[in-house]
């Protein structure tokens, strides 16, 4: 008995190996894409296989045809079932629509292989970079130019959408300043950013560009895009304080509520107090900011003033440089103070960008900014939590 417990055991040991896992998984993957395709098929012709079902048929099967399949666990090869469908005495071939024609990767090893060719690597070191999630998986030189091709497509489109049924109540908007290879030279170009927050608390992107500089001209251009897009004027905009952006919502959307960010002007005050008074400064700069009612915040607000004016008058300056801009959070519901005293929601998105790229010394080119941070929200890589308080939203027309 001892012997044969042994030679099951080095028999079995025979069959199994480091590749026995995902090759166990490749094959539960094509089971798993047969019967969802079968699935869809049946619910396509009304009837299951050799069902007899009378009028309700809507066509019969005619065969099947192989297909392979690149997913994150390598090629998988299956069997697609081939049918013709019915309508009006016509005849048509039926097309999955779970795997569309020509199709041989799905979505999640097409944005690998974006990802990997817009943060800087060239289409002939990417099949190597992504060989063990290829596992020799079909992909012709042109793979990478046709995705990039289709990503610049779906961008335009997205860029121009309409956003009449958008219902924005408020928009934040910042400048970012990746580096990019232009002429040769890493140079840092803004991006330029809006972000929307509707009216059930979901956040969604307004509008992704480059710009040559972050002036009043080039956030007017946004503003006026967004307008032409018919997007109706929000309630309040949330802002880091560049003056061409103050300049041109004052000119596009005259009256809508602005607030400071309050993250924005701590640094800048932190750069005006001496080095020996900066840790003082921040901690009453939060407790004014972080009071817990309004009236709390307009009585830390006269100490804050009082005492600065004496120790670093700078500082006082340049809090009132922002007026009551940077406390404009106080008009909104108390439930939403954490969300709106900052441009933070923006700052996230660039942080899971830089994330993305942050091996890379600069971007192959101003194009591949846009399109890898548009393809990081549309695989929803980058994820938009709705805003903090959402449930009072109701209030927002009234606020302003």
């Amino acid at each position: 008995m001892q012997d044969d417990s042994r030679k099951s055991g080095a028999r079995q040991a025979e069959v199994l190996g480091p590749d026995t896992i995902e090759a166990r998984m490749r094959t539960r993957i094509r089971e798993t894409i047969e019967a969802i395709v079968e699935e869809e098929l049946e619910a396509a012709l009304g009837a299951g296989r050799s069902a007899r079902v009378g009028a309700s048929r809507h066509g019969y099967r005619h065969g099947t045809r192989e297909r392979t399949l690149t997913t994150s666990l390598g090629p998988t090869t299956f069997a697609l079932p081939r049918a013709r469908l019915v309508k009006d005495g016509a005849t048509t071939e039926w097309h999955s629509a779970t795997i569309a024609r020509y199709q041989r990767r799905t979505a999640r090893v097409d944005e690998a292989l974006l990802g990997v060719y817009l943060a800087g690597t060239n289409t002939r070191r990417l099949k190597g970079a992504l060989a063990p999630l290829l596992r020799g998986g079909p992909m012709s030189k042109d793979a990478v130019s046709r995705l990039v091709g289709r990503l610049r497509e779906d961008f335009d489109t997205w860029r121009n959408r309409d956003l009449a049924e958008e219902d924005i109540r408020y928009v934040f908007l910042d400048g970012w300043f990746p580096k990019v290879r232009i002429g040769g030279r890493r140079e840092r170009v803004p991006v330029l950013v809006t972000l929307g927050v509707r009216g059930d608390g979901h956040r969604v992107i307004l509008d992704l560009r480059l710009a040559g500089e972050e002036s009043a001209a080039s956030w007017g251009e946004v503003i006026s895009s967004l307008i032409a897009r018919h997007l109706r004027k929000p309630v309040l905009a949330v802002v880091d304080g560049n003056p061409g952006l103050l300049a041109a919502l004052e000119t596009q959307w005259s009256g809508i509520a602005i607030q400071r960010c309050t993250a924005h002007k701590l640094r800048n005050l932190q750069a005006k107090a001496p080095a020996r008074l900066r840790e003082e400064l921040t901690e009453e700069y939060r407790r004014m900011i972080y009071a817990e009612t309004a009236s709390a915040v307009e009585q830390a607000r006269v100490r804050f003033t009082k005492k600065w004016q004496l120790r670093c008058p700078a500082v006082v300056d340049s809090v009132k440089e922002a007026g009551d801009a940077l406390f404009t959070f106080l008009r909104f519901p108390r439930s939403q103070w954490k969300a709106l005293r900052t441009t933070n929601a923006l700052e996230r998105i660039n942080e899971e960008f830089r994330r993305r790229t942050k091996t890379q010394s600069s971007l192959p080119g101003q194009d591949a900014v846009l399109l890898l941070l548009f393809g990081l929200l549309r695989s929803g890589q980058v994820k938009l939590r709705a805003l903090v308080g959402h449930q009072d939203l109701k209030h927002a027309t009234k606020a302003a």
